[in-house]
Protein backbone atom coordinates (compact mmCIF):
# COMPACT_ATOMS: atom_id res chain seq x y z
CA UNK A 1 0.00 0.00 0.00
CA UNK A 2 2.83 2.58 0.73
CA UNK A 3 4.64 4.79 -1.66
CA UNK A 4 8.03 4.85 -1.96
CA UNK A 5 7.48 8.53 -1.19
CA UNK A 6 5.55 7.80 2.42
CA UNK A 7 6.82 6.45 5.28
CA UNK A 8 3.53 6.22 7.16
CA UNK A 9 -0.24 5.83 4.84
CA UNK A 10 -3.36 6.39 7.27
CA UNK A 11 -6.91 6.08 5.02
CA UNK A 12 -10.09 6.58 7.35
CA UNK A 13 -8.68 5.15 10.41
CA UNK A 14 -11.66 4.33 13.08
CA UNK A 15 -11.30 2.83 16.36
CA UNK A 16 -14.51 2.74 18.88
CA UNK A 17 -15.14 1.31 22.46
CA UNK A 18 -18.54 0.48 22.44
CA UNK A 19 -20.28 3.46 22.37
CA UNK A 20 -17.07 5.83 22.43
CA UNK A 21 -15.82 6.85 19.35
CA UNK A 22 -12.32 7.95 19.87
CA UNK A 23 -10.62 8.40 16.18
CA UNK A 24 -13.13 8.69 13.59
CA UNK A 25 -12.29 8.49 10.15
CA UNK A 26 -8.66 9.70 10.36
CA UNK A 27 -6.21 9.99 7.38
CA UNK A 28 -2.99 11.45 6.48
CA UNK A 29 0.67 10.43 5.03
CA UNK A 30 3.97 10.79 6.45
CA UNK A 31 6.52 11.38 4.01
CA UNK A 32 10.07 9.53 3.96
CA UNK A 33 12.46 11.86 6.21
CA UNK A 34 10.21 14.68 6.80
CA UNK A 35 9.21 15.07 10.78
CA UNK A 36 4.92 15.31 11.51
CA UNK A 37 3.76 16.42 14.45
CA UNK A 38 0.57 15.03 15.18
CA UNK A 39 -0.83 17.45 17.80
CA UNK A 40 -4.30 17.92 19.82
CA UNK A 41 -5.44 18.01 23.46
CA UNK A 42 -5.76 15.18 25.35
CA UNK A 43 -8.77 12.54 24.63
CA UNK A 44 -8.63 14.00 21.04
CA UNK A 45 -7.99 10.38 20.10
CA UNK A 46 -4.14 11.30 19.26
CA UNK A 47 -2.72 8.37 21.48
CA UNK A 48 -4.73 5.84 20.04
CA UNK A 49 -3.95 6.84 16.61
CA UNK A 50 0.02 6.53 17.76
CA UNK A 51 -0.33 3.09 19.72
CA UNK A 52 -2.27 1.73 16.29
CA UNK A 53 0.70 2.72 14.26
CA UNK A 54 3.18 1.12 16.75
CA UNK A 55 1.34 -1.80 16.67
CA UNK A 56 0.24 -1.69 20.60
CA UNK A 57 -3.48 -1.24 19.68
CA UNK A 58 -5.92 -3.09 16.91
CA UNK A 59 -8.22 -0.32 15.07
CA UNK A 60 -11.49 -1.04 14.82
CA UNK A 61 -11.80 -0.23 10.74
CA UNK A 62 -9.71 1.69 8.15
CA UNK A 63 -6.05 0.83 6.40
CA UNK A 64 -3.18 1.59 8.05
CA UNK A 65 0.59 1.36 6.51
CA UNK A 66 3.54 1.98 8.52
CA UNK A 67 6.75 1.23 6.69
CA UNK A 68 4.73 -0.89 4.19
CA UNK A 69 3.27 -3.20 6.54
CA UNK A 70 -0.38 -3.33 8.01
CA UNK A 71 0.77 -2.35 11.83
CA UNK A 72 -1.71 -5.30 13.16
CA UNK A 73 0.43 -8.18 11.30
CA UNK A 74 3.86 -6.62 12.05
CA UNK A 75 6.18 -9.03 13.42
CA UNK A 76 10.05 -8.46 14.85
CA UNK A 77 11.59 -7.89 11.99
CA UNK A 78 9.31 -4.53 11.20
CA UNK A 79 9.42 -3.77 14.95
CA UNK A 80 13.28 -3.65 14.45
CA UNK A 81 13.43 -0.99 11.98
CA UNK A 82 10.91 1.50 14.35
CA UNK A 83 12.26 3.28 17.11
CA UNK A 84 9.91 4.26 20.00
CA UNK A 85 10.27 6.90 22.30
CA UNK A 86 7.38 7.21 25.34
CA UNK A 87 6.83 9.84 27.15
CA UNK A 88 7.65 8.24 30.82
CA UNK A 89 10.00 5.25 30.66
CA UNK A 90 9.74 2.09 33.02
CA UNK A 91 13.24 0.66 32.65
CA UNK A 92 15.62 0.44 35.40
CA UNK A 93 18.10 2.74 36.80
CA UNK A 94 20.19 0.68 38.18
CA UNK A 95 22.02 -0.08 35.00
CA UNK A 96 24.89 2.44 33.79
CA UNK A 97 23.80 4.46 30.45
CA UNK A 98 26.68 2.21 28.45
CA UNK A 99 24.81 -0.68 29.95
CA UNK A 100 21.38 0.40 28.76
CA UNK A 101 22.85 0.76 25.68
CA UNK A 102 24.43 -2.31 24.91
CA UNK A 103 21.35 -4.53 26.41
CA UNK A 104 19.19 -2.65 23.49
CA UNK A 105 21.68 -2.85 20.62
CA UNK A 106 21.84 -5.95 21.39
CA UNK A 107 18.17 -6.82 20.14
CA UNK A 108 19.14 -5.28 16.49
CA UNK A 109 19.98 -6.95 13.55
CA UNK A 110 22.48 -3.79 13.15
CA UNK A 111 22.86 -1.50 15.65
CA UNK A 112 24.50 1.92 15.49
CA UNK A 113 27.81 1.60 17.57
CA UNK A 114 27.05 2.45 21.37
CA UNK A 115 29.85 4.76 21.64
CA UNK A 116 28.97 6.64 18.93
CA UNK A 117 25.07 6.86 20.08
CA UNK A 118 26.23 7.77 23.99
CA UNK A 119 28.29 10.72 21.77
CA UNK A 120 25.33 12.03 19.94
CA UNK A 121 23.06 12.51 22.80
CA UNK A 122 26.11 14.45 24.71
CA UNK A 123 26.24 11.43 27.64
CA UNK A 124 30.68 10.83 26.72
CA UNK A 125 30.74 12.22 30.50
CA UNK A 126 28.05 10.05 31.83
CA UNK A 127 28.81 6.70 30.09
CA UNK A 128 29.66 4.93 32.79
CA UNK A 129 26.88 6.84 35.58
CA UNK A 130 24.11 4.88 37.04
CA UNK A 131 20.82 6.28 35.00
CA UNK A 132 18.79 6.79 38.39
CA UNK A 133 21.66 9.13 39.12
CA UNK A 134 20.82 11.24 36.02
CA UNK A 135 19.05 14.89 35.54
CA UNK A 136 15.59 14.58 33.90
CA UNK A 137 17.29 15.91 30.99
CA UNK A 138 20.01 13.03 30.54
CA UNK A 139 17.20 10.54 31.33
CA UNK A 140 14.89 11.48 28.67
CA UNK A 141 18.76 11.61 26.10
CA UNK A 142 19.26 7.84 27.06
CA UNK A 143 15.22 7.56 26.41
CA UNK A 144 16.15 8.69 22.75
CA UNK A 145 19.50 6.78 22.99
CA UNK A 146 17.69 3.84 23.00
CA UNK A 147 15.44 4.75 20.49
CA UNK A 148 17.84 5.17 17.98
CA UNK A 149 20.41 2.77 18.60
CA UNK A 150 18.41 -0.16 15.99
CA UNK A 151 19.11 2.18 13.52
CA UNK A 152 15.31 2.97 13.09
CA UNK A 153 14.00 3.98 9.80
CA UNK A 154 10.75 5.83 11.30
CA UNK A 155 10.67 7.64 14.97
CA UNK A 156 8.19 7.76 17.59
CA UNK A 157 8.56 10.62 20.13
CA UNK A 158 5.99 10.85 22.57
CA UNK A 159 6.32 14.29 24.42
CA UNK A 160 9.77 14.43 24.17
CA UNK A 161 11.07 17.55 26.31
CA UNK A 162 7.92 17.34 29.34
CA UNK A 163 9.78 18.38 32.29
CA UNK A 164 12.63 20.02 30.75
CA UNK A 165 13.76 23.70 31.50
CA UNK A 166 14.29 25.86 28.28
CA UNK A 167 18.08 25.10 27.90
CA UNK A 168 17.62 21.73 28.12
CA UNK A 169 14.88 22.05 25.30
CA UNK A 170 16.92 23.35 23.05
CA UNK A 171 19.43 21.39 23.23
CA UNK A 172 17.57 18.70 22.83
CA UNK A 173 16.10 20.30 19.49
CA UNK A 174 19.49 20.10 18.63
CA UNK A 175 19.74 16.60 19.01
CA UNK A 176 16.80 15.87 17.00
CA UNK A 177 17.74 18.37 13.84
CA UNK A 178 20.65 15.82 13.77
CA UNK A 179 18.89 12.94 13.37
CA UNK A 180 16.54 14.98 10.74
CA UNK A 181 19.95 15.46 8.57
CA UNK A 182 20.44 12.06 8.78
CA UNK A 183 17.12 11.49 6.83
CA UNK A 184 15.32 9.84 9.78
CA UNK A 185 11.45 10.49 9.70
CA UNK A 186 9.98 11.24 12.97
CA UNK A 187 6.75 11.64 14.20
CA UNK A 188 6.53 14.21 17.31
CA UNK A 189 3.62 14.59 19.53
CA UNK A 190 4.27 17.34 21.54
CA UNK A 191 1.89 19.69 23.85
CA UNK A 192 4.16 22.56 23.11
CA UNK A 193 3.32 24.38 20.04
CA UNK A 194 6.60 26.16 19.59
CA UNK A 195 8.52 22.82 20.16
CA UNK A 196 6.24 21.41 16.82
CA UNK A 197 6.77 24.78 15.02
CA UNK A 198 10.51 24.41 15.07
CA UNK A 199 10.92 21.14 14.41
CA UNK A 200 8.12 19.94 11.97
CA UNK A 201 7.39 20.02 8.50
CA UNK A 202 3.97 19.17 8.37
CA UNK A 203 1.46 18.73 10.99
CA UNK A 204 -1.99 17.27 11.39
CA UNK A 205 -4.76 18.38 14.07
CA UNK A 206 -6.48 16.23 16.19
CA UNK A 207 -9.58 17.33 17.67
CA UNK A 208 -12.75 15.01 19.19
CA UNK A 209 -11.38 12.14 17.39
CA UNK A 210 -11.18 13.62 13.99
CA UNK A 211 -8.40 15.64 11.88
CA UNK A 212 -9.58 18.89 12.04
CA UNK A 213 -6.39 20.42 9.67
CA UNK A 214 -3.40 18.70 7.68
CA UNK A 215 -0.90 21.05 6.40
CA UNK A 216 2.76 22.48 6.56
CA UNK A 217 3.72 23.93 9.73
CA UNK A 218 3.62 27.52 8.11
CA UNK A 219 0.41 26.97 6.78
CA UNK A 220 -1.86 25.31 9.47
CA UNK A 221 -5.15 26.97 9.48
CA UNK A 222 -5.07 28.62 6.17
CA UNK A 223 -3.83 31.45 5.14
CA UNK A 224 -6.02 33.94 6.42
CA UNK A 225 -4.90 32.60 10.09
CA UNK A 226 -1.06 34.15 9.65
CA UNK A 227 -2.13 37.54 8.69
CA UNK A 228 -0.31 39.71 10.89
CA UNK A 229 -2.47 42.09 13.15
CA UNK A 230 -1.64 46.09 13.87
CA UNK A 231 -3.08 46.92 17.49
CA UNK A 232 -3.18 50.67 19.19
CA UNK A 233 -5.33 52.73 21.57
CA UNK A 234 -7.06 55.84 20.66
CA UNK A 235 -8.97 57.85 22.44
CA UNK A 236 -9.23 55.35 25.09
CA UNK A 237 -10.18 52.67 22.98
CA UNK A 238 -8.23 49.88 21.75
CA UNK A 239 -8.38 49.17 18.12
CA UNK A 240 -7.03 46.04 15.79
CA UNK A 241 -6.44 46.08 11.86
CA UNK A 242 -5.40 42.93 10.22
CA UNK A 243 -3.60 43.52 7.27
CA UNK A 244 -0.70 41.91 5.31
CA UNK A 245 0.90 45.29 5.12
CA UNK A 246 1.51 46.14 8.77
CA UNK A 247 4.07 48.36 8.28
CA UNK A 248 1.76 50.56 5.76
CA UNK A 249 -0.59 50.83 8.61
CA UNK A 250 2.07 51.73 11.04
CA UNK A 251 3.02 54.76 8.70
CA UNK A 252 -0.43 55.83 8.30
CA UNK A 253 -0.71 56.15 11.50
CA UNK A 254 2.03 57.95 12.60
CA UNK A 255 1.52 60.57 10.21
CA UNK A 256 -2.11 60.65 11.62
CA UNK A 257 -2.11 61.22 15.06
CA UNK A 258 1.26 63.12 14.89
CA UNK A 259 3.67 60.16 16.67
CA UNK A 260 3.39 56.72 17.92
CA UNK A 261 -0.25 55.72 18.88
CA UNK A 262 -0.44 54.80 22.21
CA UNK A 263 0.16 50.18 23.09
CA UNK A 264 1.29 50.35 19.38
CA UNK A 265 1.89 46.38 19.13
CA UNK A 266 1.64 44.55 15.83
CA UNK A 267 1.42 40.85 15.71
CA UNK A 268 2.13 37.58 13.78
CA UNK A 269 -0.24 34.95 14.93
CA UNK A 270 2.03 31.98 16.05
CA UNK A 271 0.89 28.36 15.19
CA UNK A 272 -0.17 27.94 18.82
CA UNK A 273 -2.92 30.80 18.36
CA UNK A 274 -3.88 29.08 15.19
CA UNK A 275 -3.84 25.77 16.64
CA UNK A 276 -5.76 27.02 20.06
CA UNK A 277 -8.28 29.05 17.59
CA UNK A 278 -8.88 25.39 15.60
CA UNK A 279 -9.59 23.08 18.35
CA UNK A 280 -11.63 26.15 20.05
CA UNK A 281 -13.87 26.23 16.82
CA UNK A 282 -14.23 22.34 16.81
CA UNK A 283 -15.32 22.28 20.79
CA UNK A 284 -17.69 24.47 20.12
CA UNK A 285 -18.88 23.10 16.95
CA UNK A 286 -19.38 19.76 19.21
CA UNK A 287 -21.11 21.20 21.46
CA UNK A 288 -24.23 22.71 19.27
CA UNK A 289 -24.44 19.41 18.15
CA UNK A 290 -24.97 18.20 21.22
CA UNK A 291 -27.32 20.76 21.89
CA UNK A 292 -28.80 20.30 18.81
CA UNK A 293 -29.60 16.35 19.04
CA UNK A 294 -30.98 17.03 22.92
CA UNK A 295 -33.18 19.09 21.67
CA UNK A 296 -34.44 16.82 19.14
CA UNK A 297 -34.42 14.28 21.74
CA UNK A 298 -36.76 15.76 23.55
CA UNK A 299 -39.28 16.39 20.86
Amino acid sequence: MTSPENVVEVRDLRKAYGDLTAVDGVSFDIHRGETFALLGPNGAGKSTTIEILEGYRDRTSGAVSVLGVDPQKGGLDWKARLGIVLQSSGESGNVTVAEQLRHFAALYPNPRDVDEVIAAVGLESKAGALIRKLSGGQRRRVDVAVGIVGRPELLFLDEPTTGFDPEARRSFWQLIRTLQSEGTSILLTTHYLDEAAQLGDRAGIIAGGRMVDLAPIDEIGGADARVPFVRWRENGTVHERRTHAPAAVVTELVARLGGEPEGLEVIRPSLEDVYLDLVGREHASDLSSEALNETEAAR
